[in-house]
């Protein structure tokens, strides 16, 4: 892997990475039920991503 591919990967692990603690506090702070069900699915989907990209690593 180039120095440019991993520079682009640390990139996309810390843009997931705010991305997940984002969805994590609206799940804290919200209380509408369905908000808080699909703000907890893009939570899981960006732990997902950063998990993914991780690996790549």
């Amino acid at each position: 892997m180039s120095p440019k591919e991993l520079l682009y990967l640390e990139d996309a692990l810390g843009h997931t990475k705010f991305l997940f603690s984002q969805c994590q506090e609206a799940c804290n702070t919200l209380q509408d039920g369905a908000l808080k069900k699909r703000a907890s699915q893009m939570q899981d989907k960006h732990r997902q991503l950063y998990d993914s990209f991780y690996q790549t690593m």
